[in-house]
């Protein structure tokens, strides 16, 4: 009963996560399936066969809520699917490992870009932009998220939200609920390449179950977080979870010490908080010269 509790708590939190910040729902739920010895592809497969529920909920709440681009999602849908099911074919066959710390790299500055940009150049012009993403752009994005998701067990999000939220044209909440809705038919083609190479009796149902249950509770509470919290707000949290998620991956790849750890998430928890606090007062101030403007 004590780990049903826990995998129902650690569902709920990856979801609201997930579904508030584009990422990290299988990236949490994998790293805790990993600790309890399961092997990376059924893992990944347990994962994924849980998020085709969390995502089919995840996705009607921010449609609910108006928080995705139909356009965008048909783009993305299709080149993430295949990318996704190819990549959970051969899971067992692929160097995910050493692919893993580059990505990282061009992640891990995009989370500063993001940053940067959410906090001193996000004006009200900036989604303003008629330019839109082309099939040119987002089927080797699609196909490139789908793949790494389906390997890593986790990098629909973490790929497809930051280089979505990079470009001006669609606003930060729109982003994040397009990548979740979209992300239904990434898990769906994944769930399939795993059970035509691992077969329906690998999975652990237990932990499906319960990080569905944690999910579905979650999904309506992070669509309508996304609607209330600001741009520019939404903008800064995603670009500092992008920096430490990445950061984390990139200490495991380079093999640095345990004790430097605490020191290197404690600096980026620092310059995240700071990032926040300047961006609510950020916020603030743009609602005062906005109240002058009007009177």
């Amino acid at each position: 009963m004590k780990k049903l509790i826990v995998f129902v708590f650690v569902g709920f939190i990856a979801q609201l996560i997930d579904g508030s910040l584009g990422m990290a729902y299988g990236v949490t739920s994998t790293t805790l399936l990993l600790t309890f010895g399961i092997a990376p592809a059924v893992a990944s497969a347990s994962v994924h066969l849980a998020e085709v529920v969390t995502t089919a909920a995840s996705g009607v709440s921010h449609w609910k809520f108006g928080n995705i681009d139909r356009d965008m999602v048909v783009k993305l849908i299709i080149p993430g699917s295949v990318g996704a099911f190819v990549g959970a074919c051969f899971l067992s066959n692929l160097p995910g490992d050493l692919i893993k710390p580059y990505i990282s790299l061009f992640l891990l500055a995009l989370g500063f870009y993001i940053i940067y940009r959410f906090l001193f150049l996000n004006g009200r012009s900036s989604f303003k932009s008629k330019k839109q993403w082309s099939n040119k752009q987002l089927i080797p994005l699609g196909l490139t998220a789908g793949f790494l998701d389906a390997t890593g067990g986790g990098g629909w999000g973490p790929i497809a939200t930051p280089i979505l939220l990079a470009n001006k044209s669609t606003e930060a909440r729109k982003v994040i609920g397009t990548v979740d809705t979209s992300e239904f038919a990434i898990a769906l083609s994944a769930t399939l390449g795993f059970a035509i190479s691992l077969g329906w009796e690998q999975v652990n149902w237990y932990w499906v179950l319960t990080l569905m249950a944690g999910g579905i509770v979650a999904a309506p509470i992070a669509a309508w977080l996304v609607r209330k919290l600001p741009s520019h707000l939404l903008g800064v949290l995603v670009g500092g979870l992008i920096i430490l998620t990445n950061a984390r991956t990139l200490l495991h790849a380079w093999e640095v010490p345990a004790p430097v750890y605490p020191t290197v998430y404690g600096l980026i928890v620092i310059g995240w908080a700071t990032a926040v606090w300047m961006a609510i007062k950020n916020g603030r101030k743009g609602k005062v010269a906005s109240g002058e403007m009007v009177s």
